[in-house]
């Protein structure tokens, strides 16, 4: 089938240049060589060795080294500049307070609980950092469901589907703007967010109309969704199941542009991050004082070496301001630090993937062959030269497969040691298991109750061989065998019995048991069907 012929495509606009705000560019951008990128290390630790993560130490981008040397230099200076006064300004006087001073910030500072708050909220911060990301709006899915349901290779057709995708980029730019700085330097105003292409002035016009306070990121997801349905009407979507599945999958994504807007909106409590800051500060300003090295001949415990460095001091800084340091870069991840989202990078992405996906790559579909694997009963893709090995190992089938048993725990042991094929009970079991006794007469209600549940347990049985007996020859005349012939007597061929003697029995010889009376029993009902509740409280109700 030759195929319509395709309209020109327009160029995409060209990028705009960078905003300026009063005839100056931006401060905080100045100084800047290119836009921030993740820094991704993955590669670098592949594969365990020795030293791996040693090679990682040395990378200045997005380390710790970075975030923290101006708090280090910062307190490795108050920390010299103390212990210089404690040396050569201080009188002897003011030196044996200064000493009292040290011992007493030493011996408190530890009371502050700075592992624990610290851990569980950097924690918290990195449980939330990577919630955020995963609530990025990502069109992936969204593409792949309005090519396959909204058709049409006319032009109509593709208006269509680059219509409905350009919306659901719409509202993904919307709101990364309200939520990340880097985005919001990109498109400042909705003017710039037209001219990028992602809005028309016409809808400009109907967005701006619209009369809310509150931010409009949603605007473009409802006409995502009148869209949908005018296809619908018009055949485009040719059933309902699908404009439902293309909703469904629109609801996902809105859902996740709101999720970022109330991550944005709902931060972590102040209190908890002003107690944080105010612990680890506290604590350190503490170790200013009290991590200074004394006079060795005063005689003060644990002050008998004199060093001008704290190393382990300054360790000890290094490890806990960097953690803080830590939360403090992940809980924002909308900015424009090292590892912060690259949301620009996304917007571009996302935008162009999901025109590729529902116009040139529409009902492109490559002539259909045959694979290598056509004639082969067990396909297996070849290794090259430095795979190889991999072919020779086993494939795993359980953990499980390697428990060897010994020849005689394998066999299995016969019930109550006696003679009796498997599966062939010893007795009734409800007998086995209860005593017997003067309770369990026939008149008694543990007795009626056993009665009931044996009668239960033979209409179940009843039922299971009621279909292999039904092909018998009964009607021609021929009583079956075995227990088919007894199924089909106590249903109703079997001639009936007289009823026995209701007075009372004289009890067994060598027993004290009471006299005991028969008790008429109900008639007994064919086998219930299965969904029916069981008649066992309907009988136990009637017995009582």
């Amino acid at each position: 089938m030759a195929r319509c012929p395709q309209p020109s495509r327009r160029s995409p606009p060209s990028p705009l240049p960078p905003p300026q705000v009063g005839g100056r560019s931006d401060p905080s951008s100045s100084g800047r060589t290119g836009a921030a990128m993740t820094v991704t290390y993955t590669a670098r630790v592949a594969n365990a060795r020795f030293g791996g993560f040693s090679k990682l130490l040395l990378l200045w981008r997005g380390s710790i080294y970075k975030l923290l040397w101006r708090e280090l230099l910062c307190f490795l200076g108050l920390y010299m500049a103390l212990s210089a006064a404690y040396r050569f300004v201080l009188a002897e006087g003011h030196k044996r307070y200064f000493e009292k001073l040290v011992i007493y910030c030493d011996q408190y500072a530890s009371l502050i609980p700075l592992s624990f708050v610290l851990g569980f909220y950097v924690n918290l911060v990195v449980h939330r950092w990577w919630n955020q990301y995963l609530c990025m709006p990502l069109p992936d899915a969204l593409m792949c469901i309005v090519s396959g349901t909204v058709h049409g290779r006319d032009e109509r057709g593709r208006l269509y589907r680059r219509t409905l995708m350009r919306y659901a980029g719409l509202s993904a730019v919307l709101i990364l703007r309200s939520v990340s700085t880097a985005v919001f330097k990109r498109f400042p105003t909705i003017d710039h967010v037209v001219e990028a292409g992602f809005m028309t002035r016409e809808e400009r016009k109907k967005f701006e109309n619209l009369n809310s306070s509150y931010n409009k990121y949603w605007v473009p997801c409802v006409w995502f969704s009148n869209l949908a349905a005018q296809a619908r009407r018009e055949g485009r979507i040719r059933d309902n199941s699908a404009l439902k599945l293309l909703l469904e999958e629109l609801t996902v994504f809105r859902g996740k542009c709101s999720m970022l807007f109330h991550y944005d909106w709902i931060s972590i409590p102040l209190v908890y991050t002003q107690v944080v800051t105010i612990a680890v500060y506290s604590y350190f300003l503490a170790c200013v004082i009290g991590r200074q090295f004394l006079d060795p001949a005063q005689g003060y415990k644990d002050h008998n070496l004199d060093l001008f460095v704290p190393v382990f001091t300054l360790l000890q800084f290094f490890f806990y301001a960097g953690w803080l340091k830590v939360a403090e870069q992940l809980i924002n991840p909308f900015g424009e630090d090292d590892d912060d989202f690259e949301t620009n990078f996304l917007i571009d992405r996302n935008f162009q993937v999901s025109m590729l996906a529902v116009d040139e790559m529409y009902d492109d579909l490559a002539m259909l062959e045959k694979d290598l694997y056509w004639d082969t009963a067990e396909a297996r893709a070849p290794y090259t030269a430095a795979t190889a090995f991999l072919r020779l190992q086993p494939s795993f089938q359980g953990s499980t497969f390697d428990i060897t048993l010994a020849k005689e725990d394998m066999q299995f042991e016969r019930p109550d040691g006696a003679d009796l094929p498997l599966g062939e009970a010893h007795g009734d079991f409800l007998q086995r298991l209860l005593p017997v006794g003067p309770g369990m007469a026939a008149g008694s209600q543990l007795g009626r109750r056993l009665s009931v549940l044996r009668r239960k347990n033979s209409a179940v049985s009843e039922a299971s061989t009621a279909p292999s007996c039904a092909g018998t020859s009964v009607l021609d005349g021929v009583a079956p065998e075995g227990d088919c012939g007894d199924l089909l007597l106590d249903s109703g061929l079997r001639e009936p019995e007289p009823e026995p003697h209701t007075g009372p029995e004289p009890p067994a010889p060598g027993l004290d048991a009471e006299p005991f009376t028969r008790v008429s029993m109900p008639a007994p009902r064919g086998p219930a069907p299965p969904w029916l509740p069981s008649p066992i409280g309907e009988e136990e109700e009637n017995l009582a």
